[in-house]
């Protein structure tokens, strides 16, 4: 549309200075001719906005100009004030930052989306974390973020699983990451990721570092949860389900069975941790393969059996 395109251009030349026809449209994906009615069309609007000739030319606002959010739709208007997290900007010590940038967006925008803003914040609200994991203590968080922002090396001292069990570590932080209500630091060298709840100490230094060219956080997360899922879960259990039944990790195989069951493919991460997950689907599941998943969960419904018999 016109409109959106023409505050899509004083927004453009407001952030970015002056720009050329061209450069505008090959921003705006439009033809030069376009631009130049464009601009026509700012200028009868009372835009402040000038062209200067020659080759260092190109549009450029009158200094000091600045344009109120009015190119902001009604849905756009709705997501922004969606997108708003108020616990995870509190964690990271921007609480009062991000209420008063949503303050101030709230009354540059028209009256007509600030309701649309107002009915979004008061009719949905975000609460990442599973209603049955406590919150992880994060004192440390604030400190991590600084040092993010700031290209700073951390040394900590970190809690793991594996032995021994404390240990000390420096650290690049390029970014933070939250994953279903826990907040995880990547960083180098390497880059790899720890649990900012499992650092026990942490002392900033005045040690700058470089976050390597071309990094970027998103691609490297994604990447990582592929790569866990695919470390986490190395074994795989062959089952027969219930009717019906489902399971999120199964594979069915095979046509089903006369008697309604399915035959399906399991991918699990050890026998115990199995052991568990199977035994909470109760008579919904028939664990075939492994041999020893198999014999562990019949010893113990035997073991229940004998025990609630008595």
């Amino acid at each position: 549309m016109k409109s959106s395109r023409l505050v899509s251009i004083l927004l453009l030349l407001q952030t970015r200075g002056r720009m050329t026809a061209a450069q505008l449209a090959e921003e705006l994906e439009v033809s030069v001719r376009t631009v130049y009615r464009d601009v026509e069309a700012l200028g009868a609007a009372g835009v402040p906005l000038y062209g200067d000739a020659g080759h260092a030319g190109g549009y450029r606002l009158l200094d000091g100009y600045r344009t109120r959010l009015t190119g902001l739709t009604a849905d756009e208007a709705e997501a922004l004030f969606l997108a708003g997290a108020p616990g995870p900007a509190a964690e990271l010590g921007l609480g009062s930052v991000l209420a008063a940038a949503q303050l101030k967006v709230r009354a540059a925008l028209p009256a007509e989306l600030r309701v649309h803003a107002d009915r979004i914040s008061g009719r949905f609200h975000l609460d990442a974390p599973g209603w049955y994991a406590e919150a992880d203590a994060t004192p440390y968080l604030p400190a991590v973020a600084d040092a993010v922002w700031n290209g700073r090396v951390l040394r900590v001292r970190y809690r793991r699983w594996a032995r021994p069990t404390e240990v000390e570590r420096r650290l690049e932080p390029y970014g933070l990451v939250l994953k279903a209500g826990r907040w995880y630091v990547v960083a180098g060298p390497g880059p790899r990721t720890f649990r900012v709840d499992q650092i026990l100490e942490l002392v900033t230094s005045d040690e700058e570092f470089v976050r390597p060219d071309g990094f970027d956080l998103a691609v490297y997360w994604t990447a990582y949860q592929r790569d866990f899922h695919e470390r986490l879960y190395r074994e795989e259990a062959v089952v027969r389900l219930a009717p019906g039944v489902t399971h999120p990790r199964a594979k069915v195989y095979g046509p089903e069975q006369p008697d309604g069951w399915t035959l399906a493919r399991v991918p699990i991460e050890s026998v115990d941790r199995a052991l568990a997950e199977f035994l909470s689907m109760g008579a919904d599941v028939e664990v075939l393969e492994p041999f020893e998943l198999r014999e562990r969960l019949t010893e113990t419904v035997r073991e229940l059996a004998a025990r609630y018999a008595g």
